[in-house]
């Protein structure tokens, strides 16, 4: 009676069966794409898509039990028929885990488990997806073997890069956190490693931001890492560890790079070794985010001329014109702290250049000509006509950029009650609304205008 029951399921399951079959994904549309040659249906073909649309069936039904058979028939007979026998096989073997008693079986189950994400890998590659996919098991299910599951753990994240799924990145650094307690790795792998994820965890947050449910789930991850991290994340600690690599390596690139990015991000950016780091990496592999940052830091340290310099530098080796005008913006206010007042605006119209509605470079012009009262004074209005100016600036960063409208505003208000007196324009044969020339270094044509 079975065996008549099991031919007609047989019968229907085949007649409906194409002669290509391609079952639906279950846990991540894999691509059926075979690493391994061979018949994809096996030396048995009938008996392989017989016991696949079996196992397939039972399955569904969430009947573990008598989908197992034929699961593993599929398993040792026909391994290229579909990688879902792998994806479901993953399934089927945690379920058997789960609910096994006796601990000797359990850890032969738990092998078997195992040896689904080998043989996966062997027909169907994505090497690097599926070991995190075993590393994530083998942390579930035999936790205390962290020596065994690290080196998975590290080879999935290497080989996935950013494409990392976000669990595995979380155990990975979980693994290296034991490893340092276990005496196994020394405590800058913690730092190098928190490195290496966060470098994917930002990659990610970037390339979801307009998917609210990825992103959401990268800020997760992320602040899982940053929790995590925080024991080992003082300035002293993270300074401590790096300093004697740095002085036994100081031309390691590699090591170079790891240095300034894990300062910059907890924020040490105010360590000597982040400087020298900075400055030697920027030595051997001159860039302008490098050059950029070197500005910065010698600004910070009130080295204002070679601040000017790299910040030049960096401008001339930005290609976005975002990085460019950054660069340039902070280069003409450094300028200005100089009071090399034309050279700032110099380099203001160069950013203007770029991007003629940007604000700022506007408001910065406009406080260049009110901060030069004092230079142009000899006018016979005592260097007030500056102001004349400097207010047709701040009006054109208010027409063309209405993030600075605010301040464009309040400066048009501050400066405007600093104009002359109609008085001191009569008695100068001066009238309101005629055309002045501003001469002094700004040499620049407005208007007459009186304090009101």
């Amino acid at each position: 009676m079975k065996k008549g029951i099991k031919a007609l399921i047989f019968f229907l399951m085949v007649s409906l069966v194409p002669a290509t079959v391609s079952w639906a994904q279950t846990d991540d549309e894999a691509d059926e794409k075979t690493v391994a040659t061979g018949p994809k249906y096996g030396a048995d073909s009938v008996n392989c898509v017989m016991h696949l649309s079996l196992y397939r069936e039972f399955f569904k039904q969430k009947n573990i039990k008598d989908a197992t058979p034929h699961w593993r028939w599929v398993f040792n007979n026909c391994p290229l028929a579909s990688q879902n026998t792998y994806i479901d096989g993953a399934k089927i073997m945690s379920a058997r885990v789960d609910e096994c008693k006796d601990p000797a079986l359990r850890e032969k189950l738990i092998d078997t488990l195992l040896m689904v994400y080998d043989q996966r890998i062997t027909y169907f590659n994505r090497e690097g997806y599926v070991l995190g996919r075993k590393a994530i098991d083998m942390y579930t299910y035999r936790t205390d073997k962290v020596e065994q599951i690290y080196p998975v753990l590290k080879k999935s994240v290497e080989l996935s890069g950013n494409k990392s799924e976000g669990a595995v990145l979380v155990y990975y650094f979980r693994s290296i956190i034991s490893l340092v307690d276990l005496n196994k790795l020394e405590k800058s792998a913690i730092v190098d490693g928190y490195d290496q994820i966060s470098v994917i965890i930002d990659h990610n947050i970037k390339a979801n931001q307009e998917n609210a449910k990825a992103l959401a789930n990268w800020e997760n991850i992320k602040a899982n890492i940053e929790s995590t991290f925080e024991p080992f994340a003082t300035c002293p600690d993270l300074v401590a560890i790096y300093e004697k690599k740095f002085n036994d390596n100081p031309d390691d690139v590699e090591l170079l790079s790891k240095i300034t990015n894990v300062l910059d991000r907890k924020k040490c950016t105010d360590s000597e070794l982040f400087f020298k780091a900075t400055e030697k990496l920027h030595k051997l592999q001159p860039g302008a985010q490098s050059a950029y940052l070197m500005g910065s830091l010698n600004l910070e340290r009130n080295n204002i001329s070679r601040a000017a310099t790299y910040m030049e530098e960096a401008a001339n080796l930005f290609t976005d014109q975002a990085d460019k005008i950054k660069a340039l913006n902070l280069l003409a206010n450094i300028y200005f702290n100089q009071r090399n007042f034309s050279q700032a605006r110099s380099t203001a119209y160069k950013i203007l250049q770029l991007d003629p509605n940007y604000g700022k470079a506007y408001i910065l012009i406009g406080d260049l000509y009110a901060a030069s009262v004092s230079m142009c004074s000899d006018d016979d209005l005592g260097g007030k006509t500056v102001f004349w100016a400097a207010i047709d600036k701040y009006a054109k960063a208010r027409s063309v950029d209405s993030s600075v409208e605010a301040e464009a505003s309040n400066k048009i208000g501050q400066y405007s009650r600093h104009f002359p007196a109609a008085s001191d324009l009569f008695f100068r044969d001066l009238l309101e609304g005629n055309s002045y020339t501003v001469g002094c270094w700004i040499n620049e044509t407005t208007t007459i205008r009186a304090s009101k």
